[in-house]
């Protein structure tokens, strides 16, 4: 399996629990934090290059990654090329042009997509997409907030709000039921869209 856009390596930690899987990242100093985590498998290497033959991996994941890369069909072109026949790739990116604001300059962004737009990407470059969703679906309208009030600020920074640990356990759990609920239905709204697609053949 391949983590496109591993970063520090927090989805590779548990990746690498239960299989065979590889991570690629373009930041050195990211892959440096990858490697204090005990982490193997890593390489520097750029989403729309990737330095592996054709045909190699089962599966690769991609999460808020394709969004920052100047070529995303190059990018989805590669993850389509490095996978197997029959292999799997879960995408995930923002959603929503008129959400764009400064938490997406800060991070660097190149874009937004609708649910619409990353299908028609994803099957432009080869893969067929199984499932597509908005993601954040029960937190949107106070996503929506957050970024009108960025929008007034008119600064370029990431803010991560302070949530008590109470609060924290209580998102996360929500968004475990969400990611189970996207697994029956497509939600018709969120801040992200997640794609789960696979390539042609056996």
């Amino acid at each position: 399996m391949l983590d496109v856009g591993c970063g520090t390596g927090a989805l590779l930690t548990e990746l690498q629990k239960t299989r065979l899987a590889y991570g690629a990242d373009l930041s050195l100093k990211a892959l440096a934090y990858a490697r204090e985590r005990g982490l193997k498998n890593l390489v520097q290497a750029d989403a729309q290059a990737l330095p592996y033959t054709d045909n190699s991996f089962a599966a690769c994941v991609s999460l808020d990654v394709i969004e920052h890369v100047p070529d995303d069909h190059a990018a989805v072109r590669e993850i389509c090329r490095v996978l197997r026949p029959g292999g799997r790739a879960v995408i995930n990116v923002p959603a929503f042009r008129w959400l764009w604001g400064p938490h997406d300059v800060a991070l660097m962004h190149e874009r937004r997509y609708t649910k619409t737009e990353l299908k028609q990407l994803l099957e432009s470059e080869g893969l067929v997409v199984d499932k597509v969703s908005y993601g954040v679906f029960f937190l949107f309208p106070i996503v929506i907030l957050v970024r009108l009030l960025e929008k007034l600020k008119s600064k370029n920074e990431v803010s991560i709000p302070q949530v008590p640990d109470w609060a924290n356990r209580m998102l996360i759990r929500l968004m475990e039921w969400e990611a189970k609920l996207i697994q029956r239905v497509s939600l018709p709204w969120g801040s992200s869209v997640v794609a789960s697609a696979h390539k042609p053949g056996a």
